[in-house]
């Protein structure tokens, strides 16, 4: 199973746009900008095959990714508070809807900002995915943003936060590459099921 053959397969903008569930999924969320797209192009060793964009909000589709073995979901990333009351009630129907869908989820990679502590809404993703009993993993992403004395204090709150709960968790970061090959390893072997 290699990571190299990938290609954007799709875009949906509604639920019922969905393309048919043909292979595992693996899900990427996190809020608007948290590094979603940056973490997709690093896991494929790709620069650009992921969207990434300066202004928080602009993905308001799921975009599809074709790895081979399986396909990426990167769904639209939440709580950026200038978007339309009405883009944002889509935008929920949308994930609902995928989630709802009775896809084959292998693992969803829910991306939280390691600079900062899991956001309100963070924390309502994650606790949606154990209530749904869905696979996941927490993947913290800029973690090359941070110094030394700053990396252990955010660690030891993530510890605190999510290991009592008995929730994974790894550094990442798309610059540096810090985490890229345990996240590989982790979907090849939710994939590999």
């Amino acid at each position: 199973m290699s990571f190299q053959n990938a290609f954007f397969e799709f875009a949906a903008g509604t639920s019922a746009g969905l393309p048919p569930a043909t292979l595992p999924e693996v899900v990427f969320s996190g809020r608007s900008n948290v590094g979603k797209s940056s973490m997709i192009n690093k896991l494929l060793n790709r620069k650009s095959l992921a969207r990434i964009s300066s202004a928080p909000g602009k993905t308001a589709t799921i975009n599809f990714y074709n790895i081979g073995f399986c396909r990426f979901a990167d769904l639209p990333g939440y709580g950026y508070a200038k978007v339309p009351q009405a883009e944002k009630q889509r935008w929920a129907e949308l994930v609902e809807g995928y989630f709802a869908a009775g896809r084959d989820i292998r693992l969803v990679v829910q991306v939280v900002d390691m600079r900062r502590p899991p956001t309100e809404d963070d924390m309502h993703m994650i606790e949606s995915l154990e209530a749904r009993s869905v696979p996941f993993l927490i993947a913290a992403s800029k973690s090359d943003k941070l110094n030394a004395t700053q990396r252990k204090e955010r660690i030891a709150r993530l510890e605190e936060l999510l290991t009592k709960r008995g929730m994974e968790y790894l550094p990442f970061s798309a610059s540096s590459g810090e985490g890229a090959e345990r996240l590989r390893r982790k979907i090849l072997a939710a994939c590999s099921k």
